[in-house]
């Protein structure tokens, strides 16, 4: 709804966008709950927002002193002008991503902004995905707004430059949001699946234009779905988490398997290999049910993402498949290495890798972790792993 508002008054006026659609939905919270939801709630919305935009320019005393010179009244009293058919919210969808994801400044700040804007995050929840000070990003919100509302990007057309100098940030983004859902960082639930969902549909809507439908694009496309296909044997009935091999594959959804195999295809089509495809293949060996040689497969890919871009995560999940090939003890010697004590999940691996061979070092390693990461529901499958070891022990 932003985006399509800020198509009729220009992203120079974002705050306006946004407090109309805010709106929009309080009033929707009011008039739904005493007399239902309507038959068309998308027509309704719209029309709501309609009003309200048309409200705001007649009434406001600023419209005639600063905003008048800058747009066409004829644009917000014609009705053709607020037409809300999926096509136009797609491609103001589409638009606004670019729009956001401006090279004025910098990629930390861009993507703060396309989180909060696009994808409804708070001030923490960026903080927590950024690792960093919410101070930090709140002066990186503010001074992407101020270059957004200067910014002269047009939210009804992209041009080929503009997509080629701001798609990396854009599938970063996507990216960021899907792994907040994935793996959250910032809430009691460990799966987000409305943030899984959001960034894939996102990264669909990338797909369907001629102009971002990429390798990468589809890479990450696949990624998702591929990791989208496990979501529901992640967890129990409870809430609580279940570890990769103790997952009823039986859960596993296979038309996001088959989708993710389409995509993934797509994404092979050239010579181009990024951290995506490295990332899918990875996900989509996860995916196979039979052993046959996958964490071999998994290991190498591992290696080849590490070259491209190193983080810890990345190092640590490389550890676990070494294990998977070369046992646990060498693999003991692998995470060392690394050195990441302030890591939580340096320590939960550690934890899992010392299970067999020295119970008193696991249950060290899985209480550091324990006081390393925020999340209750990881907190709460650390605390079942000790308990477990703690029984065996005695």
């Amino acid at each position: 709804m932003t985006a399509v508002l800020c198509r009729h008054f220009g992203l120079q006026h974002i705050e306006i966008a946004e407090d109309i659609a805010s709106d929009t939905f309080l009033k929707a919270s009011e008039h739904w709950a005493i007399n239902g939801i309507p038959e068309n709630p998308t027509a309704w919305l719209y029309t709501v927002a309609k009003n309200k935009t048309k409200d705001y320019f007649k009434n406001l005393s600023v419209f005639e002193t600063k905003i008048k010179s800058q747009i066409e009244i004829n644009k917000i009293q014609k009705e053709h002008n607020f037409e809300y058919n999926s096509q136009i919210i797609a491609d103001s969808q589409l638009a606004m991503i670019f729009a956001v994801c401006n090279p004025a400044n910098s990629n930390e700040s861009q993507i703060c902004l396309a989180l909060q804007i696009l994808c409804g995050f708070s001030v923490e929840e960026i903080a927590n995905a950024f690792l960093t000070k919410t101070e930090t990003i709140k002066k990186r919100l503010q001074r992407a707004r101020t270059h957004l509302r200067n910014d002269n990007f047009q939210i009804t057309s992209l041009s080929e430059t503009e997509i080629e100098s701001r798609l990396e940030t854009v599938l970063k983004t996507l990216y960021l949001l899907f792994n907040e859902g994935y793996f959250s960082k910032t809430s009691n639930k460990q799966i987000r699946t409305e943030l899984c969902s959001e960034a894939t549909r996102l990264t669909l809507l990338l797909t369907e234009n001629l102009l971002t439908n990429t390798a990468q694009v589809n890479a990450l496309l696949a990624l998702m779905c591929f990791q989208s296909s496990r979501l529901q044997a992640r967890t129990n009935v409870n809430g609580e988490a279940i570890l990769f091999e103790e997952q009823d594959k039986s859960l596993w959804d296979q038309s996001l398997i088959q989708r993710g195999n389409f995509y993934l295809v797509n994404a092979t089509n050239g010579n181009e290999v990024s951290k995506y495809h490295l990332e899918a293949a990875i996900a989509y060996w996860h995916t196979t049910s039979t052993d046959n040689g996958k964490w071999q497969h998994i290991l190498h890919l591992y290696n080849q993402l590490i070259l491209i871009e190193y983080s810890p995560i990345t190092a640590l999940n490389r550890t676990f498949a070494f294990a998977k090939v070369y046992g646990n003890e060498k693999a003991i010697l692998e995470a060392e290495k690394l050195c990441l004590t302030e890591n939580n999940h340096y320590h939960a691996l550690l934890g899992y890798l010392y299970t067999d061979t020295n119970i008193d070092k696991s249950i060290a390693h899985y209480e550091q972790a324990i006081t390393l990461t925020k999340s209750r529901i990881e907190k709460q499958t650390l605390q079942k792993e000790i308990e477990l070891l703690k029984g065996n022990k005695s």
